[in-house]
């Protein structure tokens, strides 16, 4: 119950921020090419940063077994996700679909992980992340496109996320230790993910009319997907686990239960689709996601 209730006044928080950038696009002080620039300083320093910045603790025989066995639960839980909205959507409705199949485990799923379990915890939602943006620029674009050559190697090589995985993960092996210079900007850098994150939705909000976000049918059905029926299933995966994996269930479940990731707006620009109804898709389920992820949560606790 406790942690239920610290997710939920971190959630209002990131709502809060969520007006801000709102209010900012709205007073015409951040136009939309400010939100882009917001949005690669997150994707190519501040997520970077908190993910590298998780793997600076001391090796232990359980944490290497736990790591391992994160990016295998990790994947586990993205394959299910994946085949539940195939099998809802399949290839009629692409937007849906990769919404639907990924979280926002990054933007919002780490900076919740961090408050609620704290920052080792991040050590484990760092694979979920790492795996979950492979399969974005995999499958998803496959998905999105229509096209397996859109598929670019490169684009997944040279993620940031990616490669402070990499990095991440080595200097977790090799022990390699940092100035605590270094470490601490690591430290003030990973304070700005919430924030940031929250404040870009608020500007792509801003660009939306706020009324259709709640008109449309479609959209909560996959907002009940995204939120409901994939998180309880993952959580049904996670109890055969055995109960000494708790804290790393705990962590598998929030990134699971993150609303629909602001990626597949991105994806839909990228490619053509609408870019304005994907927009839809991720402000109602980050708006819903404040009942829906304590409630999840508080679940989970009672039964891993």
């Amino acid at each position: 119950m406790e942690a239920s209730l610290i997710l939920l006044k971190q959630l209002i928080t990131m709502f809060i921020f969520m007006g801000v950038g709102f209010a900012l696009y709205k007073g015409k002080l951040v136009t939309a090419k400010g939100s882009s620039e917001l949005s690669n300083l997150l994707l190519y320093i501040i997520l970077p940063g908190v993910i590298l910045n998780s793997y600076l603790i001391e090796k232990t025989p359980q944490r290497v077994h736990g790591l391992w066995l994160s990016f295998v639960l990790s994947a586990a839980l993205l394959v299910i996700s994946m085949i539940i909205s195939m099998l809802i959507y399949g290839k009629k409705n692409p937007v849906a679909n990769i919404g639907v199949a990924f979280s926002n485990c990054g933007f919002m799923g780490i900076p919740l992980v961090r408050t609620v379990m704290g920052d080792e915890a991040v050590f484990y939602c760092s694979a979920f992340v790492a795996i979950l943006l492979f399969l974005q620029w995999t499958y998803g674009v496959f998905v999105m496109t229509g096209d397996k050559s859109a598929i670019s190697a490169k684009k997944i090589i040279k993620n940031p996320v990616v490669i402070a995985t990499v990095i991440g993960v080595v200097l977790f092996f090799l022990q390699i230790p940092l100035p605590s210079v270094v470490t601490g900007a690591l430290n003030s850098i990973g304070a700005l993910n919430g924030p940031i994150a929250m404040i870009i939705l608020g500007i792509y909000l801003a660009q939306t009319k706020i009324l259709d976000i709640f008109k449309e049918k479609k959209i909560y059905i996959s907002c009940a997907i995204r939120l409901v029926l994939i998180p309880i299933v993952s959580l049904l995966f996670l109890m055969l686990l055995p109960a000494s994996l708790q804290e790393m269930k705990l962590t598998l479940i929030i990134s699971a239960s993150a609303p629909i990731g602001a990626n597949v707006a991105i994806f839909a620009q990228m490619v053509g689709l609408s870019y304005t109804n994907a927009v839809k898709y991720v402000c109602l389920s980050t708006i819903l996601s404040i009942i829906s992820m304590p409630l999840i949560l508080m679940l989970a606790q009672q039964l891993v």
